[in-house]
């Protein structure tokens, strides 16, 4: 449907380089425009807005997502100006603020295996928890505690209105602040299950992410790694744990999460630590 609308203004070519790069969350859709394209961007926004009926703002992604607070700069093509949207997933309304808190569509599947895997009775840290997705999701069927750390003062705000307007079995307490400093404050030998969701960064953290697990409790390790072989990512995120864990750990798995680019992935590793 897509391309058909985009005929008018690309060439084939072109437009499956634009559509493998855009994300639609609720009523806005982000799009990342190759450099040959963006003479052209104006007229990509007005016909993805003309094209997709619930659409109400087409932004262009002008910068990565970067900094301590893992924003990203993002520049309205048409429509509204507004960053802020609705979006649904397994059952949850999330508020996202796609510029000013961090949000990926694309991780859809890692929150519903984790809120499957999530028990009852469990008490679950999440390091990085953006608007509070991984969390409220976890907490929406199974009644958990999960305490839901964000260092961005707007995506810890999320957070508290995400979890009003949601119906949840559990609880979610969100706190704003540095991971390390919190855990370090409140939440030591806590948590039966933890989430490290900062990929870029987890080797960092790994040491706070040990601290507020339980002896048998859970890590979930999110790493970014090359590899040649799509089905070696896994294995060598493995490797790259094993090397760098300070403490006994059995490996109950490993996945790709997505791929972020060329041979190179997001993957997770879950583990279960003996202290």
């Amino acid at each position: 449907m897509l391309k058909k609308s985009l005929e008018s203004v690309l060439t084939s070519q072109e437009s499956n380089e634009l559509i493998s790069a855009f994300d639609q969350i609720g009523n806005i859709i982000i799009v990342r425009i190759p450099d040959s394209l963006l003479s052209k961007k104006k007229i990509i926004g007005e016909t993805l807005l003309n094209e997709v009926k619930i659409v109400k703002s087409v932004f262009y992604q002008s910068s990565a997502v970067e900094g301590d607070f893992r924003t990203r700069n993002l520049e309205i093509l048409a429509g509204e100006d507004n960053t802020e949207t609705e979006y649904k997933e397994f059952g949850c309304k999330f508020i996202v603020d796609v510029e000013n808190a961090f949000f990926s569509p694309r991780l859809s599947t890692e929150r519903e295996r984790i809120a499957k895997l999530t028990q009852d009775g469990e008490v679950i840290t999440n390091m990085f928890a953006g608007v509070g997705m991984f969390s409220i999701m976890a907490a929406k069927k199974k009644k958990c505690t999960v305490y839901s750390l964000d260092l961005n003062p707007i995506a810890s705000k999320l957070c508290e209105r995400n979890i009003a307007i949601n119906k949840l079995a559990g609880e979610v307490i969100s706190i704003n602040g540095n991971a390390s400093k919190i855990i370090e404050e409140q939440l030591i030998d806590k948590s039966d299950r933890t989430l490290t969701l900062l990929p870029e960064r987890s080797d960092e953290f790994l040491d706070s992410a040990i601290s507020t697990t339980k002896n048998g409790g859970i890590i979930h390790y999110y790493s970014h790694i090359h590899a040649d072989k799509k089905s070696e990512a896994g294995k060598l995120t493995e490797e790259h744990y094993k090397k760098i864990t300070p403490v006994k750990s059995e490996i109950l798995g490993s996945k790709i999460v997505r791929a972020v680019g060329p041979r190179y992935y997001q993957t997770v590793v879950d583990v279960k630590i003996t202290k």
